[in-house]
This record gives structure tokens, C-alpha cells and sequence, in this order.
């Protein structure tokens, strides 16, 4: 086969002139379909709206609130007394009950007797004795002094009438005094309690020699007023302190707190105490201060060494930032809230929490007056989403309840509570 080739102006030149042409309207066809096709897929794209999230959100008020602080604590009695025979000698029996409450002058053993009453009388007799010197001597005083003025008598028998007198003086004392030794001894043999409260068991049986070393008999405790031990850390302390410097917190007029004391079943204790003692030192092995509070007691409810626990009233946190419980979220790096700013765009807000009160939650830092806090909603939110937000009605929540305090289990020591 040949090919011709042809001159520049010979049909062959225009046939490659005319092949080119048709190959660039191809191309500018093709480009202009792709062209065309790209434009209306992000057209289609840009024409798609996000859908905003639909909110529930609070609008951020302040007010002042009470505060309550909890502890664990540990009940003593205000007088625990040991109850320990003055006398040596056998324990005849016990007389009380044990375990039972005693009042004060009730007789609680009795030692033998038999002995202690032989050494009263003997005292008795001695007393008896020493008197009827003394009245001898006094008589032969009173005859001797007269004859010694007229000189009847010489100086010498009335120093010796004088000194026979003071001597038998100074015997009736000392028989006194050993009578009235003989009479405490043999009271003794009664053993009494000094005060009202509730027995121990007795330590010594019917029977037993009691000496020195085995005089323990039993306890008594007092049980009104009652003790209320608990203990502060040192960090709990400082958080307290910082917060009244920074005017987060106002304690009561000379820090006069009222005391409640809760018992084991969560039932509040009828009476209210206040606190008496605290700890000027720091213990080094504990970390802590320990507060001691008193209560009255009159029905016994309470019991020495019995676990409970107190609130601390009468301290209030003044123009605090409350929302609802529900609002507060935990990330990785602690707790958060989500807020509606003026273009009803979400914004993650990092706050400090303090306590409960009722079903919201202290805000302590990160939020101010006016802010608008997502309640309900939050969980599919992320920074810069569109919101459509609707007013909270706290009615509608299922877990709202009345705006109650919540004491704060002051023993922690995180961010939360006090």
C-alpha cells in the first residue's frame, strides 16, 4: 500500500486541518459535560442545610443559698467514770443490773462489812476514852490554876496540869479524826455511782479479794449532754478559708454553727447541738483537727462510741450560680457545660462545681449572670452547632424535686463539696 503526500495546498493538507478541528470539539465537549456535572454536584452539595439541634437551656441568676457540711463522726460519752472500791477487803455482791442506767447515788456493790464496822466501833471507843481524859485533865487544870495564884501550889504542877491538858486536847482530835476515818471506810463498803448514766459489765465477780491492783469494779457513762467527735483535714480547712477570703462562702455570726446529728437509719436526731471544743493542735498521723460538738441527750437515744453523722447549718453561700444537675457534664478534663451564645451558636464552657442543692448543682467557677446553660440536649452537641432553643421547665423533669440543700460530704477531697 502507498501513501501520497501532498502538497500544502493539496486535498491531503485539508484533511488533517478539518481531523484536527473535529478532535478540539470533542475535547471541548467533553469538558464542558464534566464541566456541567461537577458545578451542579456542588451546587447540590452547598444546598443542603444542617438541621439545628433543638436545646432546652436555662438563663444563669444568682441567689444566696444555704450551705451544709457532713461528716462522719463518732459519738463519747461527756463523763465516763470508772468505778473502783476506796477499800480493800471481799466483794460481798453487785446489786445493779448491768448494762442498765443508774441514777446518781445509786449503790452499785457491796464489800463486807463485818470488818469496817468492828474498826468504827473500836474508833468510837478510843474518841470515848481521849474525851474522858480531856475532862479529867480540864478539871485538874481548873483546881490546880487557883492554888498556883496563891502560891499554894507550885509553877512547876501548874505547867504540868497545863500540858496534861493540852495533851489530852490534842488526843480527842486525833480520836476524832480516826473515827471519822472508820466512818468513811465503812461507807465505803457501799460502793455508789457519782453520776447518771448507763453501767458497763462488771469487771470483778461476787466473792473476789479487791486490792490496789484489782479495784477496777465497772464504768458508768454519762449519756446527757452526749459528745459528737468528727475531724477536719487540713485541705478541707484551707478550701473553707480561701472560700470566706474570696467572699464564696459567709459562716455564721461568730462561727456559731447549729449541729444536727443524723442517726444510722438517716432519721434526724430531735435535738440540735453546737460545737464547744476544737483542737488547737494538727495531728501529724491523721491529717486532721478534731471538732467536738455537745447535745443533749435526755432519752439515751444515744450511745457512747456510735458511728453517725453531722451537718453543719448556719453557713450560706451568698449570690451563688445554681443549675440543674442534668446541665453538668465530666469530660477528660473535668466538668463542663454547654452554652447558647448570642447567634444561638453551642459553646463548651469548663466550670468548678460545689455542691448539691436540691437537684441543681453550686457552680463555683466559669459561669456569670446571663449566661444561657443547655439543660437538656447537650449530648449530640459540638462547638459552633446551631441551636433551637426552648425554655427548661424544671416541672417536666421527672428527677426535679424541691430546692432542698444537700449537705456535702465535707470528707472528700476533690473538686466537689467543701
Amino acid at each position: 500500500m502507498r501513501y501520497e503526500v501532498l502538497g500544502e495546498n493539496g486535498a491531503s493538507g485539508g484533511y488533517r486541518k478539518t481531523a484536527r478541528w473535529v478532535v478540539r470539539a470533542a475535547l471541548a465537549v467533553v469538558v464542558a459535560a464534566f464541566g456541567c456535572g461537577c458545578e451542579k454536584k456542588d451546587t447540590a452539595v452547598k444546598s443542603v442545610a444542617v438541621p439545628a439541634v433543638e436545646v432546652s437551656a436555662v438563663d444563669v441568676s444568682t441567689r444566696d443559698v444555704p450551705f451544709i457540711a457532713e461528716f462522719i463522726a463518732q459519738t463519747q460519752s461527756s463523763r465516763l467514770v470508772n468505778i473502783n472500791a476506796r477499800i480493800t477487803g471481799f466483794l460481798e455482791k453487785r446489786v445493779y443490773t448491768e448494762g442498765s442506767i443508774v441514777k446518781e447515788g445509786q449503790t452499785l456493790f457491796m464489800m463486807d462489812q463485818k470488818p469496817f464496822k468492828v474498826q468504827l466501833d473500836q474508833a468510837k471507843a478510843a474518841l470515848a476514852r481521849q474525851e474522858a481524859a480531856l475532862e479529867v485533865a480540864r478539871q485538874n487544870l481548873a483546881r490546880v490554876k487557883p492554888l498556883a495564884g496563891l502560891n499554894a501550889l507550885s509553877q512547876k504542877d501548874l505547867d504540868d496540869a497545863t500540858g496534861k491538858f493540852q495533851t489530852s486536847s490534842a488526843d480527842v482530835e486525833q480520836a476524832k479524826a480516826q473515827l471519822e476515818q472508820a466512818k468513811l471506810n465503812y461507807s465505803y463498803t457501799i460502793v455508789t455511782s457519782p453520776v447518771t448514766g448507763i453501767t458497763s459489765a462488771a469487771i470483778q465477780t461476787d466473792g473476789t479479794y479487791i486490792s490496789q491492783m484489782n479495784s477496777q469494779l465497772t464504768t458508768v457513762a454519762v449519756l446527757s449532754p452526749m459528745w459528737v467527735n468528727f475531724s477536719v483535714s487540713e485541705n478541707q480547712m484551707q478550701r473553707v478559708l480561701d472560700q470566706v477570703q474570696k467572699g464564696m462562702l459567709r459562716e455564721p455570726k461568730g462561727q456559731n454553727y447549729v449541729v444536727e446529728v443524723i442517726l444510722v437509719d438517716g432519721s434526724v436526731f430531735p435535738h440540735k447541738g453546737a460545737i464547744t471544743f476544737a483542737e488547737p493542735s494538727f495531728n501529724p498521723q491523721t491529717g486532721t483537727f478534731l471538732i467536738r460538738v455537745s447535745i443533749d441527750n435526755p432519752k439515751g437515744v444515744l450511745r457512747p462510741n456510735q458511728y453517725v453523722k453531722v451537718r453543719l447549718l448556719g453557713a450560706v453561700r451568698p449570690d451563688a450560680i445554681l443549675v440543674p444537675q442534668r446541665a453538668v457534664r465530666q469530660g477528660a478534663k473535668g466538668h463542663f457545660v454547654w452554652l447558647v451564645d448570642k447567634e444561638n451558636k453551642a459553646q463548651q464552657r469548663p466550670v468548678t462545681v460545689g455542691e448539691w442543692y436540691g437537684k441543681d448543682w453550686v457552680i463555683l467557677e466559669g459561669l456569670g449572670r446571663g449566661d444561657k446553660v443547655v439543660v437538656d440536649g447537650g449530648l449530640t452537641l459540638r462547638a459552633g452547632a446551631t441551636v433551637s432553643v426552648k425554655p427548661y421547665k424544671a416541672d417536666a423533669d421527672p428527677a426535679a424535686g424541691g430546692a432542698q440543700p444537700v449537705a456535702v460530704p465535707a470528707r472528700s477531697e476533690g473538686k466537689q463539696g467543701s
